[in-house]
């Protein structure tokens, strides 16, 4: 694996792959696939831009990783991308979790859940994300922005399915119950219900997996100590999750390769290591989640289609503005 320039490179036994996520998650995992075939994998990390890049030098990557749904909706939309027709990856990826066209495919899952108090939270308490709106809630819950592409995903799969005036509404009476301004990530939600600033948070469950695991900054073992995992809605459509992605860029100059590199993620050795390495779940039917992951307890997901959620999440930005969800002031009657 070698990291590349984006000027445009067309080799046998190569492929040029973007990337959202992190070294850490996939180096392993390519070395693994070029061991396997033979295909030389260079790749760019990337944290923000991938979209202006492949619009800038079209043909300069085959290959796109993403974190969520969020950009793959993006480059979707944008039409940088191209349709992919294989059996491996409708075997072994969910309808719910691809494209119904082929335009991209997930790759792992995470579920949005309520991090609660132990102390503070009795079990049965809150077991929806309808229940965050409840009035004795007034001043309990933490949440990070309202425009952060996790929670937009989230008020998106609201939307869909109980449609924009009940979002609207679900996001104000949300609102009134924050313990302070809208701040932070995953983690800090912990944290603040730890220090009893507040006693419910929402966060994605692998950042539970990354605090009990800790080592370098033990104080996230006890912020973890302190939570237990509510999986929303499990008595009707089930819990929120999102993926991280893979796609093929329109312009892909080493297709086969790609298609290759796509087709191995997806199976079963690299599903049980990629999803391990960042305490997600696999996609593919019958590969074991971490251990760790499986403490957590089962739960049924949310099996609507991604790609029909991704169709709201510009209402749902748009509600948040609406609402002016992130300006949330706390005042006497909060």
């Amino acid at each position: 694996m070698a990291v590349f320039n984006p000027g445009i490179t067309e080799a046998a036994g190569e492929v040029n792959l973007y990337s959202y996520r992190q070294p850490f998650l996939i180096k392993p995992i390519l070395n693994k696939f070029t061991q396997n075939t033979g295909i030389k994998v260079n790749i760019m990390f990337a944290k923000k831009g991938i979209l202006e890049k492949i619009k800038a030098t079209p043909g300069a990557a085959d290959a796109v990783l993403t974190s969520d749904i969020g950009s793959l909706n993006d480059l979707t939309e944008a039409g940088v991308l191209q349709p992919v027709k294989s059996k491996s990856l409708k075997q072994n990826i969910p309808a719910a979790y691809r494209h119904p066209d082929g335009y991209w495919f997930g790759l792992t899952m995470r579920a949005r859940v309520l991090f609660v108090s132990k102390d503070r939270i009795e079990p049965g308490q809150v077991t929806s994300y309808e229940d965050l709106t409840k009035p004795e809630l007034r001043g309990r819950i933490c949440v990070r922005s309202g425009k952060h592409t996790y929670n937009i995903s989230l008020f998106a799969s609201i939307i869909t399915h109980k449609g924009e005036a009940f979002t609207r509404k679900w996001l104000k009476g949300l609102q009134a119950n924050l313990a302070r301004k809208p701040s932070g990530n995953d983690r800090a939600q912990a944290k603040a219900i730890y220090t009893g600033q507040c006693d419910i948070g929402i966060a994605n469950t692998y950042y539970m997996g990354k605090m009990q695991t800790n080592k370098k900054k033990a104080a996230q073992k006890k912020w973890a100590a302190s939570i237990r995992i509510v999986f929303p809605n499990q008595n009707d459509r089930g819990t929120h999750v999102n993926v991280s992605g893979g796609a093929i860029t329109k312009g892909a100059r080493n297709l086969a390769n790609a298609i290759k590199l796509l087709e191995f993620l997806s199976d079963n050795h690299a599903q049980q290591f990629y999803a391990g390495q960042n305490f997600e779940y696999p996609l593919k039917a019958g590969v074991a989640v971490h251990p760790l992951v499986k403490s957590w307890g089962e739960f049924k997901a949310d099996t609507v289609s991604l790609a029909t959620v991704a169709k709201h999440r510009k209402t749902a930005s748009k509600l948040v503005d609406l609402v002016d969800f992130n300006n949330f002031k706390k005042t006497s009657g909060n």
